[in-house]
């Protein structure tokens, strides 16, 4: 088991480094009158992604003369390097990854909460494996993010079984090599969140043995880079409203997420109906009870060695001006 040291997040982030370069000047360091770009991050579901669909930042944002570029990513922890190095400004992910950033010394901030992946995230195996429930996984290779929501739920589901982290061979995977994996048998179970989930469930039909909201009770988390933060906070919070209408439009036109998160992502119509169908859609500001499931999530990695510091989870919060 490998864990991530400021040298393993640093050699991500010279990747990172080459794509910010090749992005154009980052943003952060200008003055609200120079910024010509608000960079944001978003995955293959979620409120961004509907966001995005919808134009409705674009349109919150259109007196400022700013163009809205929107990078994908397959998973948290690279976004989280592309925040810290301002590669991208703003970003949307789940409650490891910048966990994992802050330990490793990350330039980030919370700017705001949004609701879990939960039944959108789960433990499965194939219909036809020996593998019955999380008491099985003893002894057994489990495909999964490094530093991922996914990941967090895994310890969570095995702490909760009562099977010790390092009785398990964890195999980080990104998302698309996870998915070979689970195809050629090369793990026996895979933890991993929608749509990459509901994928597998329209191909395989899967046992599920856990998912986030049988174990946990978490946030997932719209992210800034620190000091575009604090260098412009109208734009943190312009975006923030335009997610909360965003989220508003998602559940007053049901029948039309699916479609909108399809023609962005290009993930498959049948898959990202079943995600589509088990979303939440809000987001809101952090108050001291989510700092507190944070910080618990936080001691957790860091108690089983996963992260290389213990965080304060308090000290990357973001707050608005005159709050």
């Amino acid at each position: 088991m490998l864990n991530l040291t400021r040298r393993a997040f640093g050699a991500g982030l010279l990747a990172v480094a080459a794509f910010a370069a090749s992005f154009g000047t980052t943003s952060f360091g200008a003055a609200a009158d120079d910024l010509k770009a608000f960079n944001i991050g978003y995955q293959k579901t979620g409120l961004p992604v509907i966001a995005r669909q919808q134009q409705i930042i674009e349109k919150a944002l259109a007196d400022k003369g700013v163009t809205v570029k929107w990078v994908e990513f397959t998973a948290g922890p690279p976004l989280v390097e592309a925040l810290n190095v301002g590669a991208i400004d703003v970003g949307w992910t789940g409650d490891a990854p910048p966990i994992f950033g802050q330990s490793a010394g990350a330039n980030i901030v919370y700017a705001a909460a949004l609701p879990s992946n939960g039944d959108g995230e789960a433990i499965f195996v194939k219909p036809a494996s020996p593998i019955q429930s999380l008491a099985d996984l003893k002894g057994k290779r489990i495909g999964v993010g490094k530093g991922t929501s996914a990941h967090n739920l895994l310890v969570a589901a095995l702490e909760k079984t009562g099977i010790p982290f390092d009785q398990i061979t964890p195999v980080y995977l990104s998302p698309a090599d996870a998915a070979a994996a689970f195809a050629s048998d090369q793990i026996d179970a895979w933890a991993v969140w929608d749509p990459f989930f509901a994928i597998a469930e329209t191909r395989y039909q899967p046992r599920v043995l856990a998912r986030s909201s049988d174990v946990l009770k978490v946030n997932t988390y719209f992210l800034a880079n620190k000091d575009f933060a604090k260098a412009h906070p109208d734009f943190i919070s312009t975006t923030i409203a335009a997610l909360g209408e965003a989220a508003k439009w998602a559940d007053q036109n049901r029948d039309k997420v699916a479609e909108a998160l399809h023609e962005v992502t290009g993930v498959p119509l049948d898959a990202q109906t079943i995600a589509a169908n088990r979303s939440k859609f809000g987001i809101y500001p952090i108050t001291d009870e989510i700092v507190a499931g944070q910080q618990a999530t936080a001691d957790r990695f860091f108690k089983l060695g996963l992260i290389p510091k213990a965080v304060r989870i308090s000290d990357a919060v973001w707050t608005a001006p005159g709050n």
